[in-house]
């Protein structure tokens, strides 16, 4: 929006051609976000404690957690919009990966609202099924997925890659379809099970919406692509600001969301942030390396699917609780030394994933 108005300054006065530098724009997103976020946040918070949109708290969770029972949720709604926001205002909206991005992250954001306003009406932690809430996460991903492979315009935006070797390039066909469903409806679970302790799905979100970033910016740079042997998929570069954004944005929830928390994301955040790391890494070819910076995630997730599954097959438990961090809880850390530890961890991934740009 702000980019075609600078655009047509241009003419005026020659100054405003330094807001046609993605570089700036993305500095420019980050703290639009974060200031959108700080001003909402505090707003939205006395809205949630007005109207007693407070957090349900489990029964069977651990009992340090009763004392969170009332904590506001949907502070994802105030994530969302500084989000969605600043991807309008600084980004080239005939871009139409931005498009994209803004619908996936919309979509899974109205079905966690759903499911949200359902724990609310009737005061229990249950709120939409499993069944029901997996079947809209399907149609928004299978949408959005046939979208991305029905408008690619080069193969090459939907070949399959993986890092650490130069030459191998998979021609996925109508195959990458499927691929994409599971990375976004995969990516958007995992950031759900994983928000359960005060920040501790915030902050690894917003390192690997930053690192994604990067690769958006690279990816879309034909002289790094080629240099760096990755995809040079030309309209990959403007997620640069729908990444950043998400970083300004998760950095300003943070400021609320930090132990002891002021307020919880729900799952109108939490589906709607996980969705978008999904449908970015896929845009920008790097599935595998998000499997691998998103490592905690994948960890909470398995720690669950073993869970179910040991129970359902021996009537034992691997974990005292699952997910993962409630096993850690249960064994006597204490809630920040959790969260924080996951956080170090997630900086060593996002670290590694970064570091395969170089390792071909």
């Amino acid at each position: 929006m702000l980019v075609q108005l600078f655009e047509y300054l241009q003419q005026y006065y020659t100054g405003f051609n330094v807001f046609g530098y993605l570089t700036l724009r993305g500095i420019l997103a980050v703290l639009t976000a974060l200031i959108l976020c700080l001003v909402t946040g505090p707003f939205m918070i006395c809205c949630f404690n007005k109207y007693r949109m407070g957090q349900s708290i489990r029964d069977d969770g651990p009992q340090s957690h009763l004392i969170k029972e009332g904590t506001p949720t949907m502070g994802g709604l105030f994530i969302l919009f500084s989000v969605l926001l600043t991807t309008l205002l600084w980004s080239d909206l005939s871009n139409r990966y931005v498009w994209i991005v803004c619908a996936c992250t919309l979509g899974f954001g109205v079905i966690g609202a759903i499911d949200d306003i359902k724990k609310l009406i009737h005061s229990d932690s249950a709120g939409l099924s499993a069944r029901y809430k997996y079947v809209l996460q399907s149609l928004v991903a299978l949408l959005i997925s046939w979208s991305i492979f029905h408008n690619a315009e080069l193969a090459i935006e939907t070949n399959f890659y993986l890092p650490l070797f130069k030459n191998i390039v998979i021609d996925l066909g109508p195959w990458f379809i499927l691929l994409s469903y599971f990375v976004i409806v995969g990516s958007s679970n995992a950031v759900n099970l994983t928000d359960g302790l005060d920040g501790l799905a915030i902050m690894p979100t917003t390192l690997v919406a930053g690192a994604l970033g990067i690769f958006a910016y690279l990816s879309g740079h034909a002289d790094f692509a080629q240099y760096l042997v990755i995809p040079h998929i030309p309209l990959a570069a403007e997620l640069v600001i729908f990444c950043a954004a998400l970083v300004g944005a998760g950095l300003g929830f943070l400021w609320f969301n930090t132990y002891p928390a002021q307020v919880f994301m729900g799952d109108v955040g939490a589906l709607a942030l996980g969705a978008a790391l999904g449908v970015v890494a896929v845009l920008v070819r790097q599935e595998v390396v998000l499997f691998i910076m998103g490592g905690v995630f994948v960890v909470e997730t398995v720690s669950v699917m073993m869970q179910v599954a040991s129970f359902k097959l021996t009537g034992k438990r691997i974990f005292r609780m699952a997910p993962l961090h409630h096993h850690f809880e249960l064994n006597g850390w204490p809630e920040p030394r959790v969260i924080v530890r996951f956080w170090i961890i997630t900086v060593i991934l996002v670290l590694i994933g970064l570091a395969t740009l170089k390792i071909r």
